[in-house]
């Protein structure tokens, strides 16, 4: 019975839930960019070149190979990835740097001595270069 709460508990975790729903909007995404490309980009692009852009291919001994599909993959791979780039990762990235905080400095551990100048730790009474007596 443990080994199932403990099943429970991993599954309803915020972490998987939201993978999840991440994986299955992103696969959404996906399909409606490829339909864009596939439906709308390539047509126009074939208006230009009087040709149906999608249908493109070449054949070697029976075997068909489909340059225009894998073309169109291309173009919705790229619109995918600038469209996660500057509504993703741009605003998360400056959203990160904006809640960056300076590092502080850290404390002196060396001071100067007041007879010689010679850099001596901070806790010695006596400096090791001159041997003069410290104020504390």
């Amino acid at each position: 019975m443990k080994i199932i709460s403990e099943f429970k508990a991993f599954v309803l975790r915020g972490n998987v839930v939201d993978l999840a729903v991440g994986i299955v909007i992103g696969a959404a995404f996906g399909a409606m960019v490829t339909a864009l490309v596939k439906d709308l980009i390539t047509p126009l692009i074939g208006i230009a070149g009087n040709f149906n852009f999608s249908a493109l291919h070449f054949t070697v001994n029976k075997s068909v190979f489909l340059v225009g599909d894998f073309i169109n993959a291309i173009v919705s791979f790229i619109i995918l990835a600038a469209v996660i780039f500057f509504f993703v990762v741009k605003p998360i990235n400056s959203l990160v740097a904006r809640t960056k905080k300076a590092p502080l400095p850290a404390d002196p551990i060396t001071k100067a001595c007041d007879f010689c100048t010679s850099e001596i730790n901070i806790a010695a009474t006596r400096c090791p270069f001159c041997t003069s007596e410290l104020a504390a």
